[in-house]
């Protein structure tokens, strides 16, 4: 079993394609081990090069609304008002502690993405 650091872009691309062969193998033998170490050195190189910033709060906001097909009256409980809603949505208006929430316990938006504001 031959698997190095990765530490240029070219590593981690080498790294990708063996990951990709090694797909099917099975847990417990010589590949599915190479396959778990690989895997484990490409998260930590992904995670130093590319880290995964929070989600900006209103764009959570509208991604939850879009997927689940809410609309602003739906939200009328979290904002009261639907002037405020859009106010909200079109950041001339900062989310209030209540506003987050209800978010957080009516759409299950972590909170931590909503407090980011």
């Amino acid at each position: 079993m031959n698997i190095k650091p990765i530490r240029t872009k070219r590593d981690f691309d080498a790294a990708l394609k063996v990951v990709e062969g090694l797909m099917q193998a099975k847990a417990g033998s010589q590949d599915g081990d190479r396959l778990d170490i690989l895997v484990t050195l490409i998260q930590a190189y992904e995670a130093k090069h590319y880290p995964m910033l929070p989600p900006d709060p209103v764009e959570a906001i509208k991604f939850v609304m879009e997927q689940r097909g809410l609309t602003v009256q739906d939200l009328l409980p979290v904002f009261g008002r639907a002037n405020r809603a859009y106010e909200v949505l079109n950041r001339k208006r900062p989310l209030s502690l209540a506003m987050i929430r209800k978010l957080h316990t009516g759409l299950g938006i972590p909170a931590e993405v909503l407090i980011a504001a």
